[in-house]
């Protein structure tokens, strides 16, 4: 099944390049869930409202670069690691996604978890 997590990582990689309604809701189950943060209190919540919400929020082809791989795989939960840049930005986010898949390798649920690299503590040095 890590197999399935990486497939669905590209499919996802695939939609986040392309911004196309139809790659997009490729990725999800009908009433699929779709958190920003392990806190949002306003998930996307459908297949059409996950569409909506992504092109609303969309990060344009070439503004980004992404490196990650899945990290675990069991029960059909996966957690993917990984590292977004948007370089015209100055942004860097160190990410964590879980993701529910059902049967068929779409996603039943994604919840985002990211951190914005702040100064190192000298206790943490």
């Amino acid at each position: 099944m890590a197999d399935e997590l990486q497939s669905w990582l590209d499919r996802y990689l695939l939609a986040w390049s392309s911004n196309e309604p139809d790659d997009i809701r490729a990725l999800f189950v009908e009433d699929a869930t779709y958190a920003g943060g392990p806190f949002d209190p306003e998930p996307w919540i459908g297949r059409d409202a996950i569409v909506e919400g992504w092109l609303a929020h969309r990060d344009e082809p070439g503004t980004w670069t992404f490196q990650g791989e899945p990290l675990a795989f069991s029960d059909g939960v996966g957690v993917i690691q990984g590292r977004t840049d948007y370089p015209s930005e100055g942004r860097i986010y160190a990410n964590l996604w879980v993701v529910s898949l059902a049967d068929d390798g779409r996603a039943r649920s994604f919840v985002e978890w990211y951190m914005k690299p702040g100064p190192v503590r000298e206790d943490q040095a």
